[in-house]
C-alpha cells in the first residue's frame, strides 16, 4: 500500500509539473517570464480560474476548450502533462527512492520541454541545455550511477560530434546539416548519461530521424530537403538509453553474434 501511494504521489506531482513545463514551452521562446503573470488562454488572453488550471483534469472537464472563447486547447497540454507524470513514475520504479531518481525526473523534464520547443519554435534555448548540462555533471560526481569522468566525456564526445557535423556538413552537403542547440543538447545528454549512451542515442536518434524523414517525404507531408527538427529524436534516444541501455546493447549482439 505504502508502494502504491508512492507511485500515486509521484505522478500526481510529475502532473503539476508537467503543467508548469507547458508555460515554459508557450513562454521561453517568446522570451517571456515563465513565474508571472498568472497563466491565461494563449487566443483570448483571459486569465485562467484556479478550476480550469487543474493538471490533465481541467481539460476533459471543458472538453478541450477554452471557458471563455470556446476554441480549443492544443492537446499538447494534456500530453506534456501526462508524459511528465508517466515519466517520473517510471524513473522512480527503475530507480528507486534515491538521488538520481530526483535528477533523472528533472533531465525527463528538460527534455519534454526542448522537445516540443525545438517542434514548436526550431530552436533549442540554451537557457534550458547549459543548466542542464551542469545539472548533470553535478549529479554524476554525486549522486548519479556513473562515473564522473564518464560523463565528462560524454560532454566532449556529445558536443564534439556534433560539432563536426555542423562544420563539415555546409562542404558536403552545401549546407548545415543541424542546428548549434542540438549539440549543446547532446553534450547535456552525455553529461547525464555518459559517453556510451551518447553513441546509443546519437545512433536511434539518427535512425528513428530518417525512418520518419522518409515516411514523411513519401506521404508528401514534407519536402526533401525541408528542415525536420532534431531534438525531438536526440530526447527520444536519451529516454531509451536511460531506461533500456542494457536490453538494446543485448538485443544488438544477440544480431552481430
Amino acid at each position: 500500500m505504502f508502494l502504491l501511494f508512492g507511485y500515486v504521489s509521484v505522478f500526481f506531482f510529475g502532473l503539476i509539473i508537467g503543467s508548469f513545463l507547458n508555460v515554459c514551452i508557450h513562454r521561453i521562446p517568446r522570451e517571456q517570464s515563465i513565474v508571472w503573470p498568472r497563466s491565461a488562454c494563449p487566443l483570448c488572453a483571459t486569465t485562467l480560474a484556479w478550476k480550469d488550471n487543474i493538471p490533465l483534469v481541467s481539460f476533459f472537464l471543458l472538453r478541450g476548450r477554452c471557458r471563455q472563447c470556446r476554441m480549443p486547447i492544443a492537446f499538447r497540454y494534456p500530453f506534456v502533462e501526462l508524459s511528465n507524470g508517466l515519466g517520473y513514475v517510471a524513473t522512480l520504479w527503475t530507480f528507486g527512492m534515491t538521488g538520481s531518481t530526483v535528477l533523472y525526473s528533472l533531465f525527463l523534464s528538460i527534455l519534454l520541454t526542448i522537445t516540443w520547443i525545438d517542434i514548436g519554435h526550431y530552436i533549442i534555448p540554451d537557457s534550458l541545455s547549459l543548466p542542464g548540462l551542469s545539472l548533470g555533471l553535478m549529479g554524476a560526481a554525486t549522486v548519479l550511477p556513473i562515473e564522473f569522468l564518464d560523463a565528462v566525456f560524454g560532454v566532449v564526445l556529445g558536443g564534439g560530434v556534433l560539432w563536426i557535423v555542423v562544420v563539415l556538413s555546409p562542404y558536403l552537403f552545401g549546407k548545415e546539416g543541424m542546428g548549434r542547440g542540438d549539440i549543446k543538447l547532446l553534450a547535456m545528454i552525455g553529461a547525464f548519461l555518459g559517453w556510451e549512451s551518447v553513441l546509443m542515442t546519437l545512433m536511434l536518434a539518427a535512425i528513428v530521424g530518417s525512418l520518419i524523414g522518409m515516411g514523411l517525404i513519401l506521404g508528401k507531408f514534407m519536402n526533401r530537403g525541408q528542415y525536420m527538427p532534431f531534438g525531438p529524436f536526440l530526447a527520444l534516444g536519451a529516454v531509451c538509453s536511460l531506461f533500456f541501455h542494457t536490453q538494446i546493447i543485448d538485443w544488438y549482439l544477440q544480431i552481430v553474434w
